[in-house]
């Protein structure tokens, strides 16, 4: 890590030191704990705990602080927050937004500007940053989750995910493909973990064109079975 960078997380871990690099912000678990006890309120209290399981293995365990070394570890945690805890505190609380284009809109916006070098950078620079950087990932994620599960017309929200997948589909493969790494913050952190950095952006580049895909495809063929179904079949 540069002289100077500041990361919420943490400076970047060794290998040896990652399993003790557990991230203690005691306003962060308040928040946590706050929003599980808000669970208690919600149509399905189960998905709503489970996101937010996620949402503390993202922002409590040392995957927080390997994200500080490793773009990799820094796009696991993204996709954890957007592709996984998102659809889960959606369904949980049982929310039913409207406005799909306007939520893909908002959402491919949000994952396109904080994935570019610079306010990447700037994100981790400062921490206010950062924090605008993983709420609107993750308040655009909850917006978009929320239209899909419960968009009226199947072919809506079988759209709606499969344009989220696509245009994941083609940042990874652009980070998957580019001939120089883009993440000077990671320029220098990468080498004890056994990557170079151009390895370590092809890696996130992978993670995100494919199993970040998954849930948004999994969500596809839910909504268009059930649409193929017969009305006494459908769940």
């Amino acid at each position: 890590m540069q002289q100077g960078q500041i990361t919420y997380c943490g400076p970047a871990p060794l290998p040896g030191e990652l399993w003790t690099a557990w991230n203690g912000d005691p306003w962060l678990i308040a928040a946590l704990v706050l929003t599980a006890l808000a669970g208690w309120r919600v149509p399905s209290r189960a998905a709503w705990l489970a996101g937010v399981a996620v949402l503390a293995v993202a922002f409590i365990s040392p995957l927080c602080a390997l994200a500080s070394a490793l773009f990799s570890a820094r796009v696991l945690h993204h996709v954890l927050i957007v592709a996984i805890a998102a659809p889960l505190l959606a369904r949980g609380a049982g929310w039913q937004a409207r406005a799909g284009g306007a939520a893909f809109l908002a959402h491919l916006g949000a994952v396109w500007l904080w994935h570019l070098p610079q306010p990447y950078a700037a994100a981790l620079a400062s921490v206010p940053v950062y924090w605008l950087m993983e709420i609107t990932l993750l308040a655009s994620a909850l917006w978009l989750w929320s239209t899909m599960l419960h968009a009226a017309r199947a072919g809506q929200a079988v759209a709606l995910a499969l344009g989220t997948l696509l245009q994941m589909g083609m940042l990874g493969a652009l980070l998957t493909f580019a001939r120089r790494p883009l993440y000077e913050a990671h320029f220098a952190t990468t080498q004890p973990f056994g990557l170079t950095a151009l390895a370590d952006q092809q890696l996130a580049g992978l993670m995100m064109w494919v199993p970040a895909a998954l849930p948004y495809l999994g969500l596809a063929l839910w909504r268009l079975t059930g649409h193929l179904l017969p009305a006494g079949e459908r769940a």
